[in-house]
Parts: structure tokens; C-alpha cells; sequence
């Protein structure tokens, strides 16, 4: 099995991400067993002011910086659980010593897969306001829709005021599904969950629309990476 590398950036999503991951290799791999995993956690705090000053290739000299020591401790690929991170992919992928699997790829795979047609985008000011999912998806075929202004500032004031720091309440639930409701009102057939942490808040059971769950979708690509 290959090893993977994981690049973190908040503490929530990756934790995430790795937990998805052994628990898909219960039964890909076997009880209590999966590929070797390596983390590496630079503080979020380190990539916030890159992020702000929308400095991709600050970003990517911290992705690359994860890449290299996960590289030395032998890692074959690495994957990063953070969706707005993939905004530095061009100056990461120019210099990167090991390969990577792109989040949105995967999830736009995924969408596909299922059919999708136009799919609402969920995820920090970066992800919404970006081109990421509207290059990842359109490449498809696949209309991204991003929610109107005053949604779009309560998805990213949850994320960063309660998500990232393992808040989770009914109330901020209710406010997505709301959210939900009116990217279906606007003709979405599903909803991309680009935000490492929102799986953490929002389920299935919660959305009026099909989710896809960027996290669970990356640990299910990594380990069948590994596999393979």
C-alpha cells in the first residue's frame, strides 16, 4: 500500500479526513488496518494572511513546505483537506516533489457520477468567490453555482467564527439548510459541501438537496489511491 500525506490546515477538517480514511479501510483493507498515514499540521494561523491577501504562491510555499517533510518521511502522494487551499494548485503543482490529488476533481468526479447538472457551492470566501469549483466542475460539464451575497457571508462567518473551532449548533444548521433551500429554489440538483468542516455540521439527513461531502470523498480517493 502506498503511504499517504496528509497536509492540514485546520485542525477539524483534517481530523476528519484522516478518521474517514481508517474507517473506509475497515472493510477496503481490514480491521485495524489501513495504509500508513503521515500528517503534517501547520498552524491555520500561518495561512490566514496569505489567504487575505489572496497570495497564492504564500500558499503554496506553505503546501510545499508540508509536501517536502511529508515527502522525507516517505510519503508517495499527498492529499490537503482544506478545499480553499487548492485556489495555490498551479504553484504547488509546479514544484511539488510528490504527486497530489485535487479535491475538487475528486468531488467533481463524484457529481458526475451521480448525474449532477448544477451544483450549489459551499465553502469559505475563497472557495465561493474563487474559480476553483466553477473550473473543477465545468471541466464536466457541470454548472457551479455559488449562494447570493448575504448566504454566501453567513456560510463563511459560521466556518471561520465556530467551524474551525469544533462549534457545532442548531442554530447555524438551521441557517445552511436555509441557504440549501434557496440554491435548490435557483435550480441546484445537489449541494458540493467544499468545506472541509461543514460535513462536521451538516449531514444528509440535514439538506434538502444531495450532498457531496468534499472530506469523505478525498479519504475514499486517497486510500483507493493507495490501494491501486
Amino acid at each position: 500500500m502506498k503511504h499517504i500525506g496528509i497536509v492540514a490546515c485546520s485542525a477539524e477538517g483534517a481530523a476528519l479526513c484522516y478518521r474517514s480514511l481508517c474507517r473506509e479501510a475497515l472493510t477496503s483493507v481490514g480491521k485495524n488496518d489501513h495504509p500508513r498515514i503521515t500528517l503534517d499540521s501547520i498552524p491555520m494561523a500561518r495561512w490566514l494572511p496569505a489567504f487575505d491577501a489572496g497570495d497564492n504562491a504564500g500558499l503554496a510555499r506553505i503546501m510545499l513546505e508540508s509536501a517536502r517533510l511529508l515527502a522525507t518521511a516517505g510519503a508517495d502522494f499527498a492529499i490537503c483537506p482544506d478545499n480553499s487551499a487548492h485556489v495555490a494548485w498551479k504553484e504547488l503543482e509546479a514544484a511539488t516533489p510528490i504527486p497530489w490529488l485535487h479535491i475538487a476533481r475528486v468531488l467533481g468526479a463524484e457529481a458526475q457520477e451521480r448525474g449532477f447538472r448544477r451544483v450549489g457551492v459551499l465553502g469559505t470566501r475563497f472557495t465561493m468567490s474563487g474559480s476553483l469549483y466553477h473550473d473543477a466542475l465545468g471541466a464536466l460539464g457541470i454548472e457551479a453555482l455559488i449562494p447570493q451575497a448575504a448566504d454566501a457571508a453567513t456560510v463563511d462567518r459560521i466556518i471561520f467564527a465556530e467551524l474551525v473551532d469544533g462549534i457545532f449548533n442548531d442554530a447555524s444548521r438551521a441557517a445552511y439548510r436555509d441557504v440549501i433551500v434557496r440554491l435548490a429554489e435557483r435550480g441546484c440538483d445537489a449541494v458540493a459541501l467544499a468545506c472541509t468542516e461543514i460535513p462536521l455540521l451538516v449531514g444528509p439527513a440535514d439538506s434538502p438537496l444531495p450532498t457531496l461531502d468534499s472530506t469523505r470523498l478525498l479519504a475514499k480517493a486517497a486510500l483507493r489511491e493507495a490501494l491501486a
